[in-house]
């Protein structure tokens, strides 16, 4: 293959060319194109209740929060007139299902803040989440600001995601200008040279500008997150140095050894080509996990991660080779490193024992002490994970800048209850009609239960046990619309939607008997479902990455040991990175070093399952290089420590290099404005930064030096069927 693509560089390079010009502009509107939503577990409780309330009811919890704040008080004459006819201009609004306000509520106490300043006016739009996100943006814009005698800022849960993601855009460009000089200057001081340091660099950009092309291909046929595009060009800028730094870093030793430029590449494909296909399919099996969770924005990381993965590794194995044959020698031109200049074969592999195999020797030498010591490290970073709590992402992950966090911590502060976020009970076979005897009875049960402030339903408003206000007309929204029947109550509370009380409410309601079938929804509704089902399919997504781990590394080396050392290397190198998450975002602590952010007490539900899956298809990565040079010296000489520590000398650099990237590329998330990419961003690098160093340079020439020759045995079974089927050069 690698003289196949040597002899044909010309054609492969102009064909490459020819797909960036058709990609470019196909794909560089992606972000506008692709979903918002995707964090409901469709088919759960929730999400029915949900669907009925759109679909029969047009009601349910409101999307958009406006607080009308006037000079003096609300109930001026001139402040409830103009915020009645407000919120009858809004009722009227094309994609307005509903709209209701302190006014046109009775003047209920719930909606007024504290100091008699401010009202709310909420407001339910029609469609599901990427109507919704339409609907809004048209919307927002004409209530926002001076409106008669009050001002009027915006709020709720579509207000929030709006923010979301407008911040999330902006972050992610902030994030690419960061990171590329970085990159490139690093990778100058990796080869010494301005070509070589750029050819990964350019395989890189390919990489992300063709899985924008396949996400906004994917977005034709499923529903795809917006938020994927943050880990896609995460993912392939870093993937696709690691691949093309390891065969750059091949070729050049290849010229340095002597072949010629297109036998150099022939031997670097056999070599690290293999390796870096290998390698990819094993990050891309890892990401296929989250594929097993049925929310759409879970799944969105797999398709955009499995994307990128696949392009970085073809185009450091197709066009990389490629551009390599058109440069040859010339690689190595522009060196910048005045030190390295007097030195013709700055590429060759030095066959004098350096840093890591003077390590490799150290810790071979005192392998249980090292191993134990290390272990020990890893598992205490990793014990404040066994205090995590789990929420959404609410409007707190935005920066305390964001108008919408204003708002919302407005409504915390000044408002007694939760209006913008009720639990809704949709009871789809009563008639609000013919069973409101039925109807009251269940209301009036439900506003008993501890944190409830008020239910209201077709018959009226209850609260602690009584009736509080009779039906009124705004009471017709609980009935069905059309030819549709049920009804549905909403039950407002004191808590956090998000929080543990919010959570726990849901269950109390839940137990509470209903006169008739009845389904629970709500944001909190909608969190309790994902958790659980985050829980029954996380068995499945660790059996996937298991599984395949164990299959691919058995194949890669025959061995059945390695792929379980692997599996159990890995699992420790993600301890730290899961106690960090807790300790620093959950509970507070070093946001002077990480950038401020608003400490909730939870940890975003999905945060967890990304980042166990992307960290661990990372570590797998650097796990497959340093396997494969450990491999080739073991099959050269035999000798089990030896080849330990030569894998090492030949790939500390090249890993810790590649680390080091990568923790560039992901820690300008860092910078960003949003809790749950800042979190993303500084979790993944430490994870990778602890797998290149600790986990590689300590814990694998530990436990390879423990095992001995048993690192390489198999039982005969399997020993003949990896002769047949495994993956020896």
């Amino acid at each position: 293959m690698g003289t196949w693509l040597a002899r044909r560089r010309v054609l492969v390079l102009l064909l490459t060319l020819a797909a960036l010009v058709v990609a470019v502009p196909f794909g560089s509107d992606v972000e506008s194109r692709l979903s918002e939503g995707g964090i409901t577990a469709p088919g759960s409780e929730a999400a029915r209740a949900d669907e009925l309330l759109n679909t029969r009811f047009e009601g349910g919890s409101p999307h958009l929060v406006f607080i009308a704040k006037a000079a003096s008080s609300v109930d001026a004459a001139d402040a409830a007139k103009e915020g009645q006819a407000l919120t009858d201009r809004l009722a009227k609004e094309p994609g307005v299902v509903q709209a209701a306000s302190y006014w046109s509520l009775g003047n209920s106490e719930a909606l007024k803040a504290k100091d008699g300043k401010s009202a709310l006016i909420m407001v339910r739009l029609a469609g599901d989440e990427d109507q919704v996100r339409k609907h809004a943006k048209r919307v927002m814009p004409t209530v926002i600001g001076e409106q008669g005698p009050f001002k009027l800022t915006a709020t709720g849960a579509t207000a929030v995601r709006m923010e979301i993601e407008k911040q999330s855009e902006e972050d992610l460009v902030k994030a690419e200008m960061l990171s590329a000089p970085l990159v490139l200057i690093i990778l100058l001081l990796v080869f010494g040279s301005v070509v070589a340091a750029s050819t990964p660099l350019a395989v890189g950009v390919l990489a992300v500008i063709g899985s924008f092309v396949v996400l906004r291909l994917l977005d034709m046929v499923v529903q795809v997150s917006v938020f994927s595009v943050n880990i896609t060009t995460a993912l392939g800028l870093g993937l696709a140095i690691d691949y093309s730094l390891f065969i750059v870093t091949r070729f050049r030793e290849e010229l340095a050894a002597g072949r010629e430029v297109h036998p150099a590449i022939a031997e670097t494909m056999r070599t690290a080509g293999r390796t870096v296909l290998f390698s990819a399919l094993t990050v891309a099996l890892s990401l296929s996990a989250m594929l097993v969770f049925p929310m759409y924005h879970l799944r969105s990381f797999a398709y955009s991660g499995i994307a990128v993965v696949a392009l970085a590794a073809l185009g450091s194995v197709i066009v990389l080779p490629a551009l390599l044959a058109v440069l040859g020698r010339r690689v190595d031109a522009w060196n910048v490193l005045w030190w390295r200049r007097k030195s013709k074969n700055s590429g060759a592999r030095s066959d004098r024992e350096g840093f890591w195999h003077r390590l490799a020797m150290a810790v071979m030498r005192r392998p249980l002490p090292f191993a134990l010591t290390v272990t020990a490290v890893l598992i205490a970073l990793g014990i404040p994970f066994l205090r995590v709590e789990f929420a959404d992402s609410d409007d707190r992950v935005l920066p305390a800048s964001s108008a919408a966090h204003q708002g919302a911590q407005v409504l915390r502060e000044q408002f007694d209850s939760q209006e913008g976020s009720p639990i809704a009970v949709v009871l789809p076979d009563l008639d609000p009609q013919t069973d409101s005897k039925d109807v009251a009875a269940y209301a009036t049960a439900l506003s008993k239960l501890p944190d409830v402030t008020r239910v209201d339903a077709a018959t009226g408003s209850y609260n602690a046990g009584r009736e509080v206000a009779p039906p009124s007309e705004i009471s017709q929204r609980f009935a069905a619309k059309g030819t549709g029947s049920g009804t549905w109550l909403s039950v407002t509370s004191d808590t956090e939607p998000y929080s543990q009380r919010g959570m726990s409410l849901v269950s109390t309601v839940r137990a509470v008997p209903s006169p008739s079938e009845s389904l629970v929804g709500g944001q909190a509704a909608l969190l309790v479902d994902s958790k659980d089902t985050l829980g029954d399919k996380l068995p499945w997504a660790l059996g996937i990455i298991a599984a395949s781990t164990l299959l691919l590394l058995f194949l890669f080396t025959g061995s059945l040991l390695i792929p379980l050392k692997a599996i159990v290397l890995n699992l420790l190198s993600l301890t730290a990175t899961f106690g960090a998450m807790v300790w620093v975002f959950q509970e507070g602590h070093l946001r002077w070093l990480v950038g401020d952010f608003t400490v909730t007490g939870a940890i975003d539900i999905d945060t967890p399952v990304l980042m166990f899956c992307v960290a661990f298809g990372l570590s797998m990565d650097y796990e497959v290089f340093l396997l494969s040079r450990i491999k080739e010296e073991y099959h050269r000489t035999g000798d089990n420590v030896s080849a330990v520590a030569w894998g090492l000398e030949r790939t500390g650099r090249l890993v810790t290099a590649a680390a080091v990237l990568v923790a560039t590329v992901l820690l300008a998330f860092a910078t960003s404005g949003l809790t749950p990419l800042k979190l993303l961003g500084v979790g993944l690098a430490l994870a990778v930064i602890v797998d290149a160093t600790l986990v590689r340079g300590i814990l694998v020439p530990a436990f390879m030096r423990l095992a001995g020759r048993a690192n390489w045995w198999a039982p005969r079974p399997l020993a003949r069927l990896h002769k047949r089927i495994g993956l020896d050069d």
